[in-house]
């Protein structure tokens, strides 16, 4: 998907709103647990309840990797099932010598048809450009995220600055904003703030809003441009708002809030 589409689908849903497909086998529906794939029956419902609210879906691998064939196929059906004009994720967090992340690029680009992946620059650019080679498609590179342990190296002195204004630095200069976008934590409003002064015009990929602590008042003083320039990721919240046979109503309603506390936030679209 090209950046413009994807402002599009923003102006037309007044929305930045990433929708997180982390679905866990044990927190499908009872009712649901005797379909085919029960994953699968899961997702296609949460899409069906939020795709007016949700310009984009992010399915992390791991909760379908752990499942095996089945896990697979799931993903599979889901990335299918999900509308062309949506923005698709896949949050793998890839990373790995060239000829290896050529292989993870064909396998989630070509294969799967995902839009885009998560990956770990630590390995350098040859880790990442293989990822860049394909039209239309875009690295998610980790910048600064929300979890515990990210300061033990992201916030490191290098040079006169933390890393991971390093990392940003350095791996803009292997694309563009066209297909590079860079992972920023909800909670990291301070970080937040200068990678804008970085990359003003570049997309950035926000977790962490809700159930861990980010808020998007906050993401958004601090991280909006001209074209929006965010995706903000709910997962939890949303896919996980009822476990009753009701999940799907109550998963439309959470979404629903957060899309219109976001057409607040898009005053001038």
């Amino acid at each position: 998907m090209k950046k413009t589409a994807l402002f599009n689908q923003i102006k037309k849903k007044k929305s930045f709103l990433c929708v997180g497909l982390d679905t866990v086998v044990s927190r499908v529906p009872e009712h649901l647990r005797s379909e085919p794939n029960p994953v699968f029956a899961f997702n296609r419902q949460i899409i069906d309840a939020t795709i007016d609210f949700a310009v984009a879906y992010k399915l992390n691998t791991a909760f379908y990797e752990a499942e095996g064939v089945q896990g697979w196929e799931a993903l599979r059906k889901t990335i299918e099932y999900i509308p062309k004009s949506v923005f698709t994720i896949a949050d793998a967090k890839r990373g790995d010598i060239s000829h290896t992340s050529k292989m993870y690029a064909e396998t989630f680009f070509d294969l799967m048809n995902f839009d885009s992946i998560t990956v770990s620059p630590y390995m350098g650019s040859d880790s990442v450009r293989p990822f860049l080679d394909f039209e239309g498609k875009w690295a998610i590179i980790l910048a600064a995220t929300s979890n515990d342990g990210g300061k033990d190296f992201q916030d490191l002195d290098v040079g006169g600055q933390e890393l991971y204004k390093k990392v940003i630095q350095t791996s803009m200069n292997w694309g563009s904003d066209e297909n590079i976008m860079y992972v920023v934590g909800a909670t990291r409003s301070g970080a937040l703030k200068e990678i804008r002064k970085i990359i003003p015009n570049y997309f950035l990929l926000i977790p962490g809003v809700g159930a861990q602590g980010g808020d998007l008042k906050a993401v958004c003083e601090n991280g909006l441009n001209k074209e929006c320039g965010l995706l903000v990721n709910s997962s939890r919240d949303i896919i996980y708002a009822d476990a009753s046979e009701n999940f799907a109503k109550k998963a439309a309603l959470q979404a629903e809030k957060m899309q219109r506390q976001m057409a607040e936030l898009l005053y001038w679209i």
